[in-house]
């Protein structure tokens, strides 16, 4: 981060009748959606990014003072550093590896937008990202970002679509879905944490980073965040697939000042592999009010999209799980299931996107999957929440036939002395010869 403004007065929304100057990125193209109630704003300028969101007649809350802010799209892959055209990134950035994002590049090179709709009610655009750590390095990818308003919230879907001339099977990263950085008038970042969602329990102010990293991780369990100044009143991200949320503030609290330097950050988080070909999509909703406005949407996402307890279905995609000690496995597409291959020296592993469920509401566990090889063992790990006294995970060895013919096995859970929550499944090959060919895995009754 660079040097920060000094603690000002915390300010609370102000109101103004348009947009002004201050409150976009130098020399911004707006295309705006506006229902009544909320007023959001992409940068055509800069590759589409999202820069500006407020209230009917209000500020904006999206902070704008460098091209590395907004809510935008940002993606994670090898090589680590990554150099191209000759040039290699600064020390500062080398760790980032391959990173394109949607608004522009460290040197202020905006992203081109080669495609853009708007009818009034939905908002499209497509551009050419930008290699953050480079200069006037264009990605070998397209981001596409869907925007529609529905009430006080911004339904968001996003794609990104590979194309790169690297065809290296890289290792999965930790990526933001997306990335958001508001005004520092929001200096509180809030969340649900705990293991009784959506019953009213308290919510969660997270610390201060106690290292020179600002940001800090927490598991949401009801699925959202927010940034909210001392009135509770600001901005709520909703992350439907997601429970793993980073977020922090930067600086010192003060006005609701989009070119500032003191900003608020949030995103959703998962490990995912970018195949040099993928086309990966996520959706998110931003939300504009009050911390009892946010939480209720929350609340409404999750019944609509959530079941009692994880059901993975790799019809078209990973649904978010990610390998670990694995030497090979099919890349993209997703034709209908996870396609895990020996190498001959490091064991198969296959771990599951942090999630949430109770005990009770997973007693059996159905995994429709091929095995191949010999001397077959598999196991199926659940493991429980961290914030859980009691118990110990539970190991679930799998009955294999391994002749590599789908079948459809259903396992009764035990309890194993713990009648708590759980975050994670994890499916192991205990030997370095053995394929396994996985449709799906779904916990429930």
């Amino acid at each position: 981060m660079r040097v920060l403004l000094p603690l000002l007065a915390c300010a609370a929304l102000t109101f103004a009748a348009e947009p002004t100057a201050d409150e976009l990125p130098p020399g911004a193209k707006m295309s705006y959606l506006d229902n009544g109630i909320i007023r959001v704003g992409v940068d055509l300028n800069h590759g589409g990014a999202i820069v500006y969101l407020a209230p009917k007649g209000g500020r904006n809350l999206i902070n704008n003072y460098d091209l590395g802010r907004q809510v935008q799209m940002s993606f994670y892959s090898g090589p680590v550093p990554y150099t191209e055209k000759g040039q290699s990134p600064s020390e500062h950035w080398k760790h980032l590896g391959w990173n394109p994002i949607q608004t522009g590049d460290d040197f202020k090179n905006p992203s081109k937008v080669i495609a853009h709709e708007n009818d009034g009610n939905k908002l499209h655009v497509t551009c050419i990202p930008m290699q953050w750590p480079l200069n006037n390095v264009p990605a070998e990818c397209t981001f596409d970002s869907w925007l529609e308003l529905e009430g006080s919230w911004v339904k968001v879907r996003s794609r990104l679509t590979n194309a790169r001339s690297d065809r290296t099977r890289y290792a999965a990263r930790q990526q933001e879905f997306p990335a958001l950085y508001a005004n520092g008038a929001f200096f509180r970042v809030v969340s649900y944490v705990g293991t009784r969602p959506f019953t009213g329990e308290a919510i969660t102010e997270q610390p201060k980073s106690k290292t020179k990293h600002p940001w800090v991780y927490w598991e949401a369990t009801e699925h959202w965040s927010a940034l909210l100044n001392a009135a509770d009143e600001g901005i709520g991200l909703i992350t439907p697939a997601l429970t793993d949320h980073t977020g922090g503030f930067a600086g010192q609290p003060g006005p609701n000042a989009s070119r500032a330097n003191a900003t608020g950050y949030l995103a959703g988080q998962g490990k995912e592999i970018l195949d040099h070909d993928i086309r990966y999509e996520y959706d998110y909703e931003l939300v504009v009010g009050n911390l009892s406005t946010i939480r209720a949407r929350a609340q409404e996402v999750a019944t609509m999209r959530h079941p009692p307890a994880p059901r993975w279905r790799f019809t078209s995609d990973r649904q978010g799980w990610f390998y670990a000690g694995v030497g090979t496995y099919a890349g993209w597409p997703i034709r209908g299931e996870l396609d895990l291959r020996p190498d001959g020296k490091t064991p198969l592993r296959a771990l599951s996107p942090l999630t949430f469920w109770q005990a009770e509401q997973a007693t059996t566990l159905t995994i429709e999957a091929a095995f191949s090889g010999e001397g077959a063992k598999a196991t199926l790990t659940l493991s429980k929440h961290p914030l859980n006294t009691g118990g110990t995970d539970i190991q679930l060895p799998l009955p294999l036939v391994a002749d590599g013919q789908m079948r459809r096995l259903v396992i009764p859970v035990p309890k194993a002395g713990y009648d708590g929550a759980y975050h994670r499944a994890a499916l192991t090959i205990s030997t370095q010869t053995i394929s396994a060919r996985v449709k799906s895995i779904e916990l429930g009754k």
